[in-house]
């Protein structure tokens, strides 16, 4: 018996009316475990309904008792972070572990909206002019939908709606069809912590309930994590309909390793970065910049540590434990193992190979274990598409300006890294790349939640990045606020004055 997985709509599960459903797999094992709820236009339109309701009286809520409720929030979470995890491996894959570090990624930005108020903080301006003071106050915007992939299905949604629900708007979420179930859990875990119903929502679906909250009238942002191409069109969409955007999108992040680098440190650092999740991840290392004359030794330090990784089941039931799970879908698998014949195809060195390996699990997962090319050119398909896979690109260059210039010529700026020993090489690396978050020994920058995450160039779409300030700005509209209150004992004089006003 499947499992169905359905909306969220006024605080209760809503199973819609469409009659259309999707399968959900386990990705370790092949077999359906799952049906999700694909929603119509006119489900779609009852979420977006049910939170436009809550909008307003959660918009006058008092900044106290939205805080309070994002406490109880995080006890929850914090308590209850065992079950989300299990969820998340039996849907996407990703070894226990892995999912839990996911969680308490998302957690953080929980933590930093719980802090909201000081941020929400106006100025203020006495005696501007004369008897005229201004103030500045943040307002929520309404209703916000938030459209999350399938690679991280709590952590995603976590970098936008514990702001935004601080904030005081009203959240749709639209999960992955792939992995949705997790959406469903936090939606009953804000109820139990007191969050009014209709305030958090669910809409699950595929491109038909993206486009409802691109085109509904009562959405007035959207936040969206995906592909490059879907990110364009997303925000091409929800700017054409006048609503705010933050669209981020895909990557191909280069780490690139200095002569007088720890190998032993970079070569740790580029198989924790590469095949991590299963590469399944936006800050994944993909190309690794070898500055001569090390690349021989770093490529067989990598290729010996690829050796070493135990590939199955990532449950927490598994007989053994594993480093590395299956990739999401079959159609996903067999996407990756397509890119490996294109790199063998093109010349590139085939160091490492991840198909047919053996797992501990069932053989019908879908199974793609570590790989390591060498002797990647930029003009290899390889070299030039996110592969979203355990698939790891060394580029050999002679010098320090040539990998800067490889990554600035890069379509991506989303993620970057430096190995290195010499403090003024990393300095000048900080000024010289066009990506907007940079790692210094650190092969997977993530931000934590009180700054910004986000790229830059085909890496987003839009003008802000996600959680800290900037997120803050996104889900809030700013007001100022002119006034002026007569003394009665020293009413100024009136008169008409067609001019501009004058401050005084």
């Amino acid at each position: 018996m499947t499992n169905s997985i359905t909306h969220w709509a006024d605080g209760a599960a809503f199973s819609g009316d469409s009659g259309q459903w999707a399968d959900v797999t386990n990705p370790a094992t092949g077999r359906v475990s799952g049906r999700v709820a694909l929603a119509s236009r006119a489900d779609a339109n009852h979420v977006i309904a049910s939170a436009k309701r809550a909008a307003a009286g959660w918009g006058t809520t008092s900044l106290a008792r939205r805080t309070q409720v994002l406490f109880s929030f995080r006890e929850l979470l914090n308590s209850r972070k065992e079950e989300l995890a299990v969820l998340i491996t039996a849907e996407h894959g990703k070894v226990h572990s892995d999912a839990l570090g996911e969680i308490s990624r998302g957690q953080e930005v929980v933590e930093f909206a719980c802090g909201i108020s000081h941020l929400l903080k106006g100025g203020h301006s006495e005696s501007a002019s004369t008897g005229v003071d201004v103030h500045s106050k943040r307002d929520p915007l309404g209703v916000v939908g938030i459209i999350s992939p399938f690679n991280f299905p709590a952590m995603v949604p976590m970098w936008f709606f514990p702001v935004a629900i601080a904030a005081g708007n009203a959240v749709v979420l639209k999960p992955s069809e792939k992995d949705p179930s997790a959406a469903l859990w936090m939606a009953d875990l804000w109820k139990e912590a007191g969050l009014p119903d209709g305030v958090f929502n669910v809409l699950q679906g595929d491109k038909g309930a993206v486009d409802a909250l691109l085109e509904s009238p009562d959405v007035a942002a959207i936040s969206f994590v995906g592909s490059t191409p879907i990110a364009e069109y997303v925000y091409e969409q929800a700017s054409r309909n006048g609503k705010r955007v933050q669209a981020l999108g895909g990557a191909k992040n280069h780490m690139v390793v200095l002569p007088d680098a720890d190998l032993d440190l970079a070569a740790d650092a580029a198989v924790n970065a590469g095949y991590g999740s299963a590469g399944e991840r936006c800050m994944a290392i993909s190309v690794l910049v070898a500055v001569e004359p090390i690349a021989d030794d770093l490529v067989a330090r990598i290729a010996e540590r690829t050796g070493t990784l135990r590939i199955g089941d990532g449950s927490k039931e598994a007989t053994a434990e594993a480093d590395m799970g299956p990739l999401v879908t079959l159609a996903h698998r067999d996407r990756v193992a397509g890119f490996i014949d294109s790199g063998e195809a093109a010349g590139a060195k085939l160091v490492v190979d991840g198909r047919g390996i053996a797992v501990n699990g069932d053989e019908s997962g879908f199974w793609l274990g570590p790989t390591l090319f060498d002797h990647v050119t930029p003009e290899m398909e390889i070299y030039q598409e996110e592969i979203f896979g355990p698939v790891l690109s060394v580029v050999r260059v002679k010098t320090y300006d040539e990998a800067v210039e490889l990554i600035n010529s890069n379509e991506y700026g989303n993620g970057t890294a430096i190995f290195t020993n010499d403090g003024g090489a990393a300095r000048r690396f900080e000024q010289d790349v066009e990506v907007g978050m940079i790692g210094i020994n650190v092969p997977i920058p993530v931000p934590v939640s009180y700054y910004s995450f986000g790229g830059w160039k085909r890496s987003l779409f839009g003008d802000t990045h996600a959680h800290g300030v900037e997120g803050v700005h996104f889900f809030t509209r700013g007001k100022v606020v002119t006034s002026r209150w007569i003394n009665p004992a020293a009413r100024p004089e009136g008169g008409l004055e067609l001019g501009f006003p004058r401050n005084d």
